[in-house]
């Protein structure tokens, strides 16, 4: 190959990566709206943007006002000028290298494509039905019959809601759902399993950060922040997700009203509208307004907000209304009728949560409240062993990556289903107690190829004995 048939090849090579680079650069910009580098707001809002040296751009509005601010500095200027059809003056007015180091533009924000508006989101007929949501449910979930029939059905009519027209006048309302139940009884792992059979986005978040706006704290629109990011950026897929905020007790109003309750009544009325249905104005890839991160307005009409708490000292409330209907006389109720009752929330009423803390408007925007039931130690033995996910299959799996395999009695499930119940945090304890018996024999079973299985028994869990070691052959 001659000299000139080489830089050819070579000049030939860099047309193709050229051309593939600009291929690429223009699809990027038919999926992503460009944002504004100085207010933040994407072309679909702010209109179309003037493109800078280094990949910015600038929406109009923010230049023409840079141009004004010119003029009555002592500097005249005009639009044409900028753009290269007059002279301009020697005048740095952006400085562009400053602008390039902001990190936060790397986030992007999805255009929303036309043909899709006229065609509904959800197809109802892909979505599940309720009987299929709960079977689905069954196999991660212990117990709680009536939560997930309950969370079944809501769902269920959440998206049909969702894919329903309102031409003939009717407009069915949200399905908000508030759940009480106590700590490690499921509440946040049911919402996470619910997400993974629709799959559509979720959002976790805690309600002890979220403060009144301009508190230290976290805003209440990050929630809708959060399941954005989850959407990875697209408002249409966000808009029709869930939202699960959980520990929603912590802003129950505080009982001392002589200083500014700020992450407590204030926060219920600030997520009123969030509830309800409202376009929000957001962060994109933030928790937090700013002015380096773009903004992008997603409208809650359509997203299912999850409420779940523990609530307590709730059982005090529902137990004092009840023993309210005790009399005087033979039939009379005892006023310890109810201390010894473990599942005392399933009576709950509207009334008891205002009467802990919520306020009513807030309460309003949940219609559907539901409770766990508090986990026996027949459920604990069930969570043990008999969901997909369960933590004894977990171990099992971790011990057949070293071909040993490993056994539990039944006597010794329920002697950690017992361990489990003293400690009263739910199926929590389960994990906990395993990790400290499962320690010596994960620690040695490495050191032995001869080691065939391994068998935990109830004297083991007891403290009075050890595992049975089988030998392989």
């Amino acid at each position: 190959m001659t000299d000139q048939d080489f830089y050819e090849v070579e000049s030939t090579i860099e047309d193709k990566e050229e051309a593939a680079a600009d291929t690429a650069e223009k699809k990027e910009e038919e999926e992503y709206e460009q944002v504004c580098c100085i207010c933040r707001r994407p072309e679909r809002i702010a209109g179309s943007m003037i493109r800078l040296q280094g990949n910015l751009c600038i929406c109009q509005d923010c230049m023409q006002k840079t141009f004004d601010a010119m003029n009555q500095s002592g500097f005249p200027i005009s639009m044409d000028e900028m753009m290269g059809k007059g002279k301009m003056p020697n005048i740095s007015m952006i400085n562009l290298s400053d602008l390039q180091g902001f990190a936060p533009y790397q986030k992007k924000i999805k255009k929303k494509k036309k043909e899709e508006k006229a065609e509904p989101m959800l197809d109802i007929h892909a979505i599940p039905a309720p009987h299929k949501i709960k079977a689905s449910l069954d196999e991660y979930i212990v117990g709680q019959e009536h939560a997930k029939k309950v969370m079944s059905v809501a769902v269920y009519n959440h998206y049909k809601r969702v894919a329903s027209k309102p031409e003939d006048g009717i407009e069915i309302e949200k399905s908000n759902m508030l759940m009480i139940g106590p700590t490690g009884s499921g509440k946040t792992y049911m919402v996470r399993t619910l997400a993974k059979i629709l799959d559509v986005p979720l959002a976790i978040t805690d309600a002890t950060s979220l403060t009144e706006a301009g508190y230290i704290g976290d805003d209440i629109e990050s929630v809708v922040s959060k399941l954005l990011a989850a959407a990875d950026n697209d408002v249409d897929k966000a808009e029709h997700g869930i939202i699960f905020i959980d520990e929603i007790d912590k802003i129950a109003k505080k009982r001392n009203a002589n200083q500014r309750d700020v992450s407590g009544e204030s926060v219920q009325q600030g997520m009123l509208k969030l509830l309800e249905g409202a376009e929000v104005e957001v962060p994109v890839g933030a928790s937090s307004k700013n002015a380096m991160v773009p903004m992008v307005t997603v409208n809650t009409r359509n997203i299912l907000f999850i409420c779940g708490g523990a609530f307590p000292d709730l059982e005090e409330i529902i137990k004092e209304r009840l023993n309210k209907e005790s009399s005087i006389g033979f039939k009379a109720d005892l006023k310890d009728k109810y201390d010894k009752e473990e599942n005392l929330l399933t009576k709950v009423l509207v009334e008891d949560v205002r009467k802990y803390g919520m306020i009513p408007e807030f309460l309003g925007r949940l219609p559907i409240v539901f409770s766990l039931e508090a986990l026996t130690e027949d459920m604990l033995v069930q969570v043990l062993s008999e969901p997909k996910n369960a933590i004894i299959r977990q171990y099992q799996k971790l011990l057949a990556m070293d071909e040993v395999k490993l056994e539990f009695e039944e006597d010794a499930l329920y002697a950690i289903a017992k361990k489990a119940k003293e400690k009263k945090v739910g199926a929590r304890a389960l994990r906990a107690i395993l990790e400290e018996f499962m320690l010596d024999i994960m620690y040695e079973i490495p050191k032995d190829d001869n080691i065939g299985m391994v068998t935990i028994t109830k004297a083991y869990i007891e403290g009075t004995g050890g595992p049975l070691i089988t030998l392989r052959g």
